[in-house]
């Protein structure tokens, strides 16, 4: 069970936020995009860099991959990640441009500009990138200009807001704990700004400057409920949010399905796995029809999923409503063991 509506949300959000926010410039202006097209059929050779382990990112990482074996293509492939430290993104990428790939996945925001910094003669294909324009990685949306183009993250904000609403209607005031020198996070952080005061909900904001100052941003919050955004650092150390919300019984509330697997209340989100095969499937027209990244749009996921944890509303002292479970599209401990998530997978691939 899909939800439509919030698809048409999302387009119009995405619409909006790129006439709000002010280009950066394009990364390798002025380059010509470079078709690593091979022989129909062949096999390729792609380096991932990626910034951090945590579920969501690896499930994009899996997802790419997936594309390419769907199609029954070869890839020798080169897996980097830069465990959170931007001068390891710098380094990856500037070992990935002297090398003689036929194309580049970054994942996450620090790694794509990384590499469209050091990379220009060689296709980039991102993925969980929220606003590749405001990031400096693209002209436009619709046109990004240069040797890059990806599968963007950005979130349906106002409807995780809703659902915050709706699963706490008593809530007045939000916390949103991110990272300052991310750009995913300051666009997210604007458009709960915009969310929250349209509600009529108050935000409580904590910048932090790595995962190891997560505990102690949200701990200086003194709000209802608690939003978290796509931000790498936060979600890479989600625990210590989530042990915040369960001792003081305020629900948490995420972007994205895999934060809900780990213990968070609820989400609109999106499916990394699948975020990841689009992006998979965008890198294959380049390699293997020949697209040219500068005119080939960003894309976005057309499908959104409600996913919801009984269990995590119960610890952080929020019942969840019978209606809401039922039009849920994934409820943790029915349709996916928050033990072992990768079972739940395997049970949707085998039902479609």
């Amino acid at each position: 069970m899909r939800n439509s509506t919030y698809t048409l949300r999302l387009s119009a959000a995405v619409a909006t936020t790129a006439l709000m926010l002010t280009a950066c410039g394009g990364a390798s202006e002025g380059e010509d995009a470079e078709s690593a097209a091979g022989e129909e059929g062949g096999s390729y050779s792609i380096g991932i860099t990626q910034i951090v382990s945590h579920p969501s990112l690896d499930e994009a990482r899996d997802g790419f991959k997936a594309a390419f074996e769907d199609a029954g293509l070869e890839v020798e492939w080169d897996e980097q990640n830069a465990q959170g430290e931007q001068a390891t993104a710098s380094n990856i990428a500037g070992t990935f441009a002297s090398s003689d790939m036929d194309l580049i996945h970054s994942i996450a925001t620090p790694t794509s500009q990384a590499a469209a910094q050091a990379i220009t003669d060689k296709p980039i294909v991102f993925s969980s990138v929220t606003d590749p324009v405001e990031a400096g990685l693209a002209d436009s949306w619709e046109e990004p200009g240069a040797n890059i183009t990806g599968a963007s993250d950005l979130n349906p904000v106002m409807e995780q807001f809703e659902l915050l609403q709706e699963i706490a209607p008593d809530a007045e005031t939000v916390g949103i704990v991110y990272s300052s020198g991310e750009a995913n996070s300051e666009v997210q952080v604007e458009l709960a700004q915009e969310a929250a005061e349209e509600l009529g909900l108050e935000i409580q904001e904590a910048t932090i400057s790595n995962s190891s100052e997560v505990q102690q941003g949200v701990e200086s919050l003194d709000v209802d409920a608690i939003w978290v955004p796509t931000d790498n650092a936060v979600v890479s150390a989600l625990e210590s949010v989530l042990q915040y919300g369960q001792q003081n019984s305020i629900p948490v509330i995420a972007s994205e399905g895999d934060s809900v697997i780990r213990g968070s209340v609820a989400t609109y989100g999106l499916n990394y796995m699948d975020l990841g095969r689009q992006a998979g499937e965008m890198a294959i027209r380049i390699l293997e029809d020949g697209e040219d990244p500068a005119t080939m749009a960003v894309e976005t996921l057309e499908e959104l999923e409600l996913v919801v944890n009984p269990e995590a509303a119960e610890a952080m002292g929020v019942e969840l409503d019978q209606e809401l479970l039922d039009r849920a599209d994934v409820v943790v401990g029915e349709d996916v063991d928050a033990e072992d998530p990768a079972e739940g997978d395997e049970a949707a691939e085998e039902e479609e």
